[in-house]
């Protein structure tokens, strides 16, 4: 089993550390009432990486550490500028399956090896409130540091370290560091002491130097397919936590990116953006089992909380949660299948590839005020003549599909606008607003479809197990009435949006 920590933290250095005159008196802190020793720990860690340093490269860490009260495996993911999830693991000889899997979207095929052996001999405080709860942890650190792969030599420093209680309120760390600089102290210009290790024993993997502004028409759709990709590496471990929305966020970024190939098919080869297409298609749809499901549940669980009790018979709530849990069974366990599978390995180093050594045509090299704006205008002509279609077509399922139809390529809009706004900047950006808002419109609209054929579903399992099916059928017509207000309200609605729209 893992455990998750969520860690923040700062680190210290300068002279009044280096020179081994201990932690300073921190009794004055506002809100200190005693400072607790409690005593000296040995560690010894050993962290990992892959040979070129991809963890590393991703501020990622790995490490396998004994002493102290929590040896064992610990993975650490960046949240934001001092704060880490700290996953834990228990010790072992190896790597845990649940950490390898959690860095398995950096790893990917390339072997985990000893990169550094950091040993410390930490000197440890607690502060603690009047009422003896532990504020923070101070602890000065006399570290050790040995290259084991990819370098050579050791480095030896010293570092103060404060680290935030469990719950703690973060501004407490500014109280802390206001005495510690007073006494000589400074941020540390390192991230971890790995970082501090890998730049003092041998090469380190560096970060990919900041882009530069977006000139071209290719520069700027490069720029938005990358952060994508970007996106979907940094979500996989998240997904596989099952941390709330990350499917979702992920499922999203795999949609943008396969929208702006098939909008941008002449900045990029369609030819090599096609296959990888139906690969994140595929990907998207493996994603979006939970999460279809999820919506479908919420929407009919918030029907049935706003329906009078006068119109509830049978055992309606019960055969709906009978239904959500087996249509839902099962599918956790294959979505982290198919993001251990090598199909989806293969997928993240296709688009790897791809944003390194683009197949970029000749119009990338051109103005984007030009190139990329043709391409959304061309996007924006395919939605209003769906949006037409559907408005000419009578009520029932022809309706339905057109209008379905007509918010994916809203979708599909709404992204291309996205990668444009910093090239064409309030036209685009007052598109991607527009796109959004008839996505959302058209998208209760599909809600509906989708609830009504769930509904049918359910009326018919109630009426074989003998129950009533009276509710279903309430609910059904007034899925008919939300649907039906849609439709009423889209020749307003899209008569608005084609009125602001000047890309």
């Amino acid at each position: 089993m893992a455990d998750t920590k969520r860690e923040i933290e700062r680190k210290y250095e300068g002279p009044a550390a280096e020179g081994g005159t201990g932690l300073p008196d921190l009794s004055g802190v506002a809100g200190v009432a005693s400072v607790v020793d409690k005593g000296v720990a040995d560690l010894d860690a050993t962290y990992f990486d892959t040979p070129d340093q991809r963890l590393a490269a991703a501020s990622l860490t790995l490490r396998r550490r004994t002493g102290g009260g929590d040896a064992g495996w610990h993975l650490k993911l960046p949240v934001s500028e001092g704060v880490r999830d700290e996953i834990r693991a228990p010790l072992a000889d190896t790597v845990p399956r649940a950490l390898a899997s959690l860095v398995r979207s950096r790893v990917r095929d390339a072997e985990l090896a000893p990169l550094v052996r950091l040993r410390s001999t930490r000197d440890i405080r607690h502060l603690v409130d009047a009422s003896g709860a532990l504020l923070a942890e101070v602890s000065l650190d006399r570290v050790r540091a040995e290259r084991l792969g990819g370098g050579e030599g050791t480095v030896e420093w010293t570092e103060i370290e404060v680290e935030l209680a469990d719950d703690g309120d973060p501004a407490f760390l500014d109280k802390v560091e206001k005495k510690l600089r007073k006494a000589g102290l400074r941020r540390s210009t390192s991230s971890s002491k790995l970082a501090k290790a890998l730049d003092e024993t041998g090469e380190r993997a560096r970060k990919p130097a900041p882009e530069k502004d977006p000139v071209t028409a290719g520069d700027h759709v490069l720029a938005y397919l990358r952060a994508q990709y970007d996106a979907i590496v940094e979500l996989d471990p998240a997904v596989r936590r099952d941390v709330l929305d990350s499917v979702h966020s992920m499922r999203v970024a795999t949609r943008r990116t396969r929208g702006t190939f098939r909008s941008y098919g002449k900045i990029l080869d369609r030819a090599v953006t096609d296959p990888i297409g139906d690969e994140l298609k595929w990907l998207a749809g493996e994603l979006g089992v939970d999460r279809d499901q999820e919506v479908l549940t919420e929407r009919l669980t918030g029907a049935l909380a706003d329906l009078p009790r006068v119109l509830l018979t049978g055992p309606v709530r019960t055969r709906l949660r009978t239904w959500a849990h087996a249509r839902r069974g099962g599918s956790r366990r294959r979505l982290i299948a198919v993001l251990d599978g090598k199909r989806y390995l293969a997928l993240l180093t296709a688009l790897d590839a791809l944003v390194t050594d683009p197949p970029l045509l000749e119009a990338a090299a051109g103005d984007p005020a030009k190139v990329v704006a043709k391409a959304v205008r061309k996007d924006f002509a395919k939605v209003s003549d769906l949006v037409a279609q559907a408005l000419d077509r009578p009520p029932g399922a022809d309706r339905d599909q057109a209008m379905h139809d007509a918010r994916k390529k809203a979708k599909r809009t709404r992204y291309a606008s996205e990668a444009a706004a910093p090239a064409l900047g309030g036209p685009a950006a007052g598109l991607v607003k527009s796109m959004k808002s008839l996505q959302s419109l058209l998208g209760d609209h599909q809600d509906s479809v989708m609830t009504r054929e769930a509904l049918r579903e359910l009326a018919t399992l109630a009426h074989a197990a003998g129950e009533s099916s009276f509710t279903y059928g309430v609910l059904y017509g007034r899925e008919e009435q939300r649907a039906a207000a849609v439709e009423a309200a889209l020749p307003e609605v899209w008569e608005a949006i084609e009125g602001q729209t000047s890309v």
